[in-house]
């Protein structure tokens, strides 16, 4: 995690309609920002109509191209964006979008990962063997993000008590944290063991 924290600024705000394959829509104000610690060009997609004064909902989640775009069964990526979103629409809140795939490997290490899981190891061993942290995500960007737009204290939808504490560490009041559902299938299901068993995530898993 980044030792120095600096400020950003909000760049662009517009509004976007968005709709799920199951045919799920809503609108969301996506944000943009100046000054982000990493250059990535990382998204806000502010979601619902929170009370003035209201602890908002957020939830930070790392792009998974194969999920989030290409439905893939592998991970359970996908089915929490299409939950989180309509959640946080729900309450009212903000989804960040960070540009950190592969617990940020990048995809072509993400899919070099894969096939080392196909011969055996867990995700977190491929990581490793692939010379890579088990988790290299660092949350500063994320944390410049709420504070770019005013947001101290929020409740936290994540199976993940890794992000819970790099916020506090980085100055974010997390009131509350929320799981998301589990999306387990028959693809995944190693895949999520492996982050109940291995870091701790709040993932109930049958059998």
């Amino acid at each position: 995690m980044s030792s120095t924290f600096v400020g950003a600024s909000v760049r662009t705000r517009v509004r976007i309609p968005l709709t799920f394959a199951d045919g799920y829509s809503t609108t969301a104000e996506a944000v943009t920002f100046d000054g982000l610690a990493d250059g990535r060009e990382h998204l806000a997609l502010v979601l619902g109509d929170p009370d003035l004064g209201a602890t908002p909902l957020v939830r930070l989640h790392s792009e998974c191209l194969t999920g989030d775009v290409f439905g893939s069964a592998r991970c359970d990526c996908g089915p929490q964006l299409r939950e989180a979103v309509e959640r946080i629409a729900d309450t009212g809140g903000v989804l960040l979008y960070l540009r950190q795939e592969g617990r940020d490997i990048g995809l072509y290490n993400k899919l070099d990962a894969y096939a080392l899981q196909d011969s055996g190891l867990d995700t977190y061993q491929a990581n490793t063997e692939l010379g890579f942290d088990e988790d290299a995500r660092d949350y500063t960007a994320a944390a410049q993000m709420l504070a770019a737009l005013g947001i101290a204290e929020l409740d936290l939808l994540t199976n993940n008590p890794d992000k819970v504490r790099q916020l506090s560490a980085l100055g974010v009041i997390v009131r509350d944290t929320l799981p998301t559902g589990v999306h387990a299938n028959p693809d995944n299901l190693r895949y999520l063991r492996a982050k109940a068993d291995h870091t701790g995530h709040t993932i109930r898993l049958v059998g």
